[in-house]
C-alpha cells in the first residue's frame, strides 16, 4: 500500500457512463517519477450531442495534480486546454495564471470518473472525517474551466464508501471505491467495468 493505505491503482480501468450521459471510458495508470500518470479518454452521448475527450494528468505521489493535456471533440470542433499547477494551489491554463482556482489543488474532469481518485488519495481521511476539496473543474466539451467546491467523507462501517457533495451541481451522493481508491460506483453517472 502506498503512503494513504492504497493498494497500487490497476494498469488498466474502465467504466460504463450511464444516467447523466451514455458513453464509456478507458484509463491507463502508470508511474512517473515519484507520482502517476493517468492516460485516458471518454466517448458519450449527452443530451443528444456527442462528445470525446483525451486526457493525460500528472499528479504526484499524494496525488496532487501538477500538469494536464486535455482534447476535446464534437460538433463545434477541436479544443485542446494545457494546465500547469505548483502543487500549492497556483494554477496555469494555456499559459495564463488562473486567480480563480487558487487555493485548489485537484483536477476534476467532468467527462471522467477517474479523476475523483485524486481528492480521495490525496485527503488521506479516517473513517467519519470530511474535508473540502474545491477543485480546477473542466466542463466538456468547449474545456472551459472553473472552480467546483466539493466536499468528500468517509463514511464509517463498510470500507471504501465515500459522501460526496458538489453543490453547484445540487449533487449529493455515495461514492464506492476500491482498495486502489478508484471510483467502482458513481449513481446515476457511472460504474467500473475492469
Amino acid at each position: 500500500m502506498d503512503g494513504g493505505g492504497w493498494l497500487p491503482p490497476p494498469t488498466t480501468a474502465a467504466w460504463r457512463h450511464a444516467g447523466a450521459r451514455v458513453g464509456f471510458e478507458v484509463a491507463y495508470l502508470r508511474t512517473h517519477g515519484t507520482g502517476w500518470r493517468l492516460e485516458g479518454g471518454t466517448t458519450a452521448v449527452e443530451a443528444g450531442e456527442t462528445w470525446m475527450v483525451e486526457y493525460l494528468v500528472e499528479v504526484d505521489a499524494s496525488w496532487t495534480t501538477h500538469h494536464a493535456r486535455i482534447t476535446s471533440r464534437c460538433t463545434s470542433g477541436l479544443f485542446h486546454l494545457e494546465v500547469e499547477a505548483d502543487g500549492t494551489g497556483s494554477w496555469r491554463l494555456d499559459g495564463r495564471t488562473a486567480p480563480q482556482l487558487q487555493g485548489c489543488l485537484d483536477l476534476d474532469l467532468e467527462s471522467s470518473v477517474l479523476t475523483n481518485a485524486l481528492p480521495v488519495h490525496r485527503l488521506g481521511l479516517a473513517p467519519g472525517a470530511r474535508a473540502e476539496a474545491p477543485a480546477a473543474y473542466v466542463r466538456v466539451p468547449l474545456l472551459a474551466v472553473e472552480r467546483l467546491a466539493q466536499r468528500y467523507e468517509r463514511l464509517a462501517g463498510e470500507e471504501g464508501r465515500y459522501a460526496y457533495a458538489a453543490p453547484a451541481f445540487e449533487v449529493a451522493t455515495e461514492l464506492r471505491v476500491d482498495a486502489s481508491g478508484l471510483v467502482v460506483s458513481y449513481p446515476d453517472l457511472a460504474v467500473r467495468e475492469l
